[in-house]
């Protein structure tokens, strides 16, 4: 990942559904400033979702599976006398739409071989169903939150 701007103060909707989250989206998915590539590979992606999913606006179905994705609790390190603890905490909204769109788009580059746009409504499709990779990367973060319940007391 390259460096991370603030992009949210200056974020306008994206082009065709005036989506904050989608524009959002595209600039991460975007590579060395080809904002238009990343439009199309969205674009794309949404009209591949369409075809397979009749009853539901597929933009519809990309804001379900962020909102799927995103966790409640992650753990962080936090040293304490020496010795360092994970400790569950609450994670804040803006951290849990990044970390969404960040599993996500990991998900979708570490598959090979097919058009971006493919993979992407491939993943989008199983988040908006509660699986594939980014939706095993979240149950992984919650799992550890739970296994580490013991040190929740040093969260402060």
């Amino acid at each position: 990942m390259g460096r991370i701007t603030a992009s949210r103060k200056q974020l306008v909707g994206d082009p065709k559904h005036g989506s904050l989250l989608a524009s959002k989206f595209i600039n991460c998915l975007m590579w060395d400033g080809k904002k238009s590539v990343a439009q199309k590979v969205f674009y794309d992606c949404l009209e591949i979702l369409a075809k397979k999913v009749s009853d539901v606006e597929p933009i519809e179905v990309f804001t379900q599976a962020i909102e799927n994705i995103k966790p409640n609790i992650e753990v962080r390190s936090k040293r304490v006398g020496g010795a360092s603890y994970q400790v569950p905490m609450q994670v804040g909204r803006v951290r849990q739409q990044s970390l969404a769109i960040r599993w996500l788009l990991m998900a979708v580059r570490e598959k090979k071989g097919r058009p971006v746009a493919e993979k992407l409504a491939a993943e989008l499709l199983a988040a908006y169903n509660r699986e594939g990779a980014a939706m095993t990367r979240r149950e992984n973060v919650h799992r550890m939150a739970e296994a580490n319940k013991a040190f929740a007391h040093f969260a402060w």
